[in-house]
């Protein structure tokens, strides 16, 4: 593998996933890329005045990811001697995740096994389970 690609989000899960992603990179030189997606559907139904201001509410949205998910995330690489890129998109999180996986190399993809809400699982199901459904690269989910 030449690419790790960890999806995080605030759970103590996604933790374990970036630091095992982190090891693991830093013991096969593979480049780490840390991935936060923030869940969103172009066809979701908005008002004209909402659509006004989406622009501007998404780049809110990714400045507070960055702070509150993707830099405690990067924190947990610093034991390790891998310095991760960074990403936050939006979009469906499993398809986001893979989507970027197809574009890179011996992608390898690594995600925590619960996330963020026990409520959006038992709704929609789970990140990690659509990923292994749908991926065309390997997957692994940390416990």
């Amino acid at each position: 593998m030449s690419s790790l690609i960890v999806g995080v989000d605030r759970s103590s899960s996604s933790r374990r996933a970036v630091a095992f992603a982190a090891r693991l990179a830093a013991e096969s030189g593979a480049t780490l890329v840390v991935v936060h997606v923030i869940p969103w559907s172009p066809y979701s139904f908005t008002t004209p005045a909402e659509n006004e201001h989406r622009s501007a509410s998404k780049a809110s949205e990714v400045a507070a990811a960055q702070q509150q998910i993707i830099d405690p995330a990067v924190a947990v690489t610093d034991e390790y001697s891998v310095t991760p890129t960074t990403s936050v998109i939006h979009g469906s999180p499993a398809e986001k995740l893979c989507s970027l996986a197809a574009g890179l190399e011996n992608a390898h993809i690594v995600v925590g096994r619960t996330g963020d809400s026990k409520l959006k699982q038992v709704l929609f199901g789970s990140t990690p389970s659509k990923l292994i459904q749908i991926a065309t690269t390997p997957v692994t989910v940390i416990p």
